[in-house]
């Protein structure tokens, strides 16, 4: 189950009035590119990815936290009722399903980091996930970023990068690419979409 568009961003302003920050305009910015790829391919719902790219990281309203975020988003949506927007708050750090691969700090508890562990081992990724996931990689909380730009720097702030999942960014937007039959950098308006 799904939030309506409207309440999907109702959600995200609310969030964004207990944990002020630049990950709201990021959330926005992915929602941005989530519904134009979506809008080009023939097998997904434009305002179905733009709502799970608002609110892919939702988790942000409980406090500043690294892999908390991605528990706390998904704790959150599935007590709403929301299941898809929940898998996309815990797919979205997790290329290879792999909870090795997350940058930053792991401030979980043993039990978030066994739930979130089970939940990432039962999910088979899809065509959303891969998409929040590009889309993820794509969005800086002005506009829409060069994708090895935007690695490079969550490299340089955290002091690694994985490359497995450098190379699956890359390989999601050769996918989408493929896909659409377009450059993702024109079809999400890189050069002239600014929140």
């Amino acid at each position: 189950m799904l939030p309506t568009r409207d309440e999907a961003e109702h959600l995200l302003r609310e969030a964004e009035a207990c944990n002020p920050g630049p990950w709201g305009n990021h959330s926005r910015v992915t929602a941005h590119c989530a519904e134009r790829i979506a809008s080009a391919c023939v097998d997904l719902d434009a305002d179905k990815a733009y709502i799970l790219g608002l609110l892919h990281d939702i988790g942000r309203k409980f406090g500043i936290r690294h892999l908390g975020h991605v528990s706390d988003g998904y704790t959150y949506m599935v007590s709403l009722g929301y299941g898809e927007v929940a898998r996309v708050c815990l797919t979205h750090s997790f290329h290879n399903k792999d909870l090795g691969e997350y940058i930053g700090k792991v401030d979980v508890t043993r039990e978030e980091y066994a739930l979130l562990q089970k939940e990432l081992e039962e999910v088979i990724l899809d065509e959303y996930d891969r998409l929040i996931q590009l889309c993820d990689a794509l969005a800086g909380a002005e506009g829409v970023l060069d994708i090895e730009e935007r690695m490079a720097d969550v490299k340089s702030r955290y002091g690694f990068y994985p490359q497995a999942k450098w190379d699956a960014n890359l390989a999601l937007k050769r996918h989408f690419e493929e896909k659409t039959g377009q450059n993702i950098y024109t079809l999400v308006e890189k050069e002239t979409f600014s929140i």
